[in-house]
């Protein structure tokens, strides 16, 4: 990696000697052949907002021709397995691209910097290890003891840092793929127990960058995109950098763990560089609204005008976060009109729904028993009625067939709630090695069951929730998201310090337990903060709920920072969360 250097400057935004092509490939070699022509490229940055090393594609394409010779020379066969420690750099990119000239997969594995500690990290390495059967592994010099550790019972081919996969003799001819073979395996987010690795074809990866590019943000010549989202999670590996990539964009990245802890690099990288593009989850829209909040001089410089899409995906989309956002940032140049809601998911390889450029948020004002299954429609809403916002994630890309489906199986029609099922190029082969979960979600005829609840109305969809984290209490539906965010509005808590989940009560029914961190000492107040909550929460949602406070960062998170409620669940009631006194 170069220093931070005055001569070192980006790869340009504009490239007029080489025309635009909306990933009309065969495989992602071709791409990348493609994107080497031109001057375009990725660029790395640190938490300053200091320019660290720019990468042209053709850079990446020249040296993962060499690595793919090395791959090949050193023994890797067709279909072997690399997991990559996915660092937000230079050389996992190069890396990632020259699995592809030997046809090997690879599969990007988050940073320890992302699990609580070192014994939890090299056992979940383990897992995932294991479960797509690697014989290779690439990671950090710094992380030799852990992967040594990990791979102690599994025979490697090679295993070691870029360097010294760079460093070896091995040579011999390239491995080239066909559009239906394997590019990568991903794992989603929420694989933690029990990894569940998606399979992506080439032609799978290349129909969904195209649509995204093509459909979802419209991508022009004059576009940049900027990002911190990790490599390792599909918004970040296909959004940020596979779309730009096989688009010819340049793209410039902040690692995640710098975003962590100095958010507003985010913003400061877009106005420097005049980004037009970025994506990210609704918390790190919160976290950049919160952190601007506590520094008067924060937004000093900044300028957003520039954006032209500030995508909005990963989880359930706040409109409130959304709309502090907008406040805080209009005055420097943010327009509203460029947040665009999304849908996907890894087992889409990633986009299947955009909301349309320049439109900003919509929302439709629902009947909470319309969402929770005790209405099918809405004809006039009642004047007690309770009632929810629910964003409007836009139109499925032109690939995909999408059904809404009632607990029959059967198709409902629009504005009723359902189940979503798609179908369409970019949808997985398989979970690898795993046909049993593969037939769970996966029909013969293509059919994924996403898990994911909401309806379609006039061609768009609009997602109210998971099915598997609907808390039902005296049989009536509870979307946890609504109780969470009722407590967050508490002063003593912040966004993401609630877990709403269910435990079993009497009588095999379901009782609501809320688990909040809590960053307050005094019994006294602990106890009014647990009272308060219980008023909150009945406030907000009709819901009494038992209240347990637990220590701050206790709260499991998934690989990509969104709360567990299932790993939440799973450690209250195996004794392994513990609450505080109150």
């Amino acid at each position: 990696m170069v220093e931070a250097d005055t001569m070192t400057v980006v790869t340009p935004t504009l490239d007029p000697s080489l025309p635009r092509r909306y990933v009309d490939f065969d495989t992602l070699i071709d791409a990348v052949e493609y994107a080497a022509q031109g001057k375009r490229g990725a660029n790395f940055f640190n938490a300053k907002g200091d320019l660290l090393e720019a990468l042209p594609w053709r850079s990446v394409r020249d040296q993962a021709a060499i690595i793919g010779r090395k791959l090949v020379g050193l023994g890797f066969k067709k279909g072997d397995r690399i997991a990559v420690i996915a660092e937000t750099s230079a050389n996992f990119v190069s890396f990632f691209v020259g699995c592809q000239y030997a046809s090997v997969l690879p599969v990007p594995l988050p940073l320890p910097t992302s699990f609580g500690g070192r014994d939890g990290y090299v056992a979940q390495l383990e897992k995932q290890i294991e479960s797509c059967g690697a014989n290779g592994v690439m990671a950090p010099e710094f992380m030799a003891e852990m992967i040594e550790q990990a791979t102690a019972s599994v025979d490697m081919v090679f295993s070691g840092s870029f360097e010294d996969y760079m460093a070896t003799d091995a040579d011999a001819d390239h491995v080239l793929p066909s559009p239906d073979d394997l590019a990568y395996l991903q794992y989603s987010s929420g694989s933690t127990r029990f990894p569940h690795g998606v399979a992506v074809t080439h032609k799978s990866l290349l129909a969904n960058t195209h649509g995204m590019s093509k459909y979802g943000v419209n991508m022009g010549d004059a576009d940049r995109c900027v990002s911190w989202l990790p490599f390792y999670h599909d918004m970040g590996l296909v959004g940020s950098l596979m779309a730009t990539m096989t688009c010819q964009c340049s793209v410039d990245f902040i690692p995640t763990e710098e975003f962590a802890r100095r958010p507003l690099s985010w913003l400061r990288v877009i106005s420097r560089t005049r980004g037009t593009i970025t994506y990210g989850p609704t918390f790190g829209f919160d976290i950049c609204t919160r952190r601007a909040a506590m520094r008067g001089k924060a937004m000093e410089g900044l300028d957003l005008s520039c954006l032209r899409v500030a995508g909005i995906g990963a989880e359930m989309i706040r409109p409130e976060v959304m709309r502090a956002f907008t406040e805080t940032f209009s005055t420097i140049g943010f327009n509203p009109k460029a947040l665009m809601p999304s849908y996907g998911l890894a087992e889409c390889t990633l986009g299947v729904s955009f909301a349309k450029t320049g439109n900003g948020i919509h929302i439709d004002m629902v009947e909470e028993a319309i969402l929770t299954g005790e209405k099918h429609m809405v004809l006039s809403g009642e004047d007690d009625a309770r009632m929810r916002e629910v964003v409007n994630c836009g139109t499925p890309l032109p690939e995909y067939d999408v059904e809404f489906r009632n607990e029959d199986d059967q198709h409902v029609t629009d504005g009723v709630v359902g189940k979503l099922y798609l179908r369409g190029v970019s949808v997985m082969r398989e979970y690898f090695n795993d046909p049993e979960t593969t037939r769970s979600v996966l029909s013969p005829e293509g059919w994924l069951d996403t898990g994911d609840m909401g309806y379609m109305k006039n061609g768009d969809i609009y997602i109210v929730g998971r099915a598997k984290d609907m808390i039902i209490v005296n049989g009536k539906n509870h979307w946890p998201q609504d109780i969470e965010w009722a407590a967050e509005q508490l002063e003593a808590l912040k966004t993401g310090d609630v877990a709403a989940i269910s435990i079993p009560g009497a009588n095999a029914e379901e009782v609501p337990l809320i688990l909040a961190q809590c960053r307050i000492s005094d019994p006294a107040l602990r106890a009014k903060l647990v009272d308060d909550l219980k008023k909150k929460i009945q406030s907000s949602t009709g819901v009494n709920c038992l209240i347990e406070l637990v220590p701050p960062r206790a709260l499991p998170r998934t690989s990509s920072g969104k709360l567990s409620r299932t790993k939440a669940r799973a450690q209250y009631l195996s004794g392994h969360l513990q609450a505080l006194a109150s």
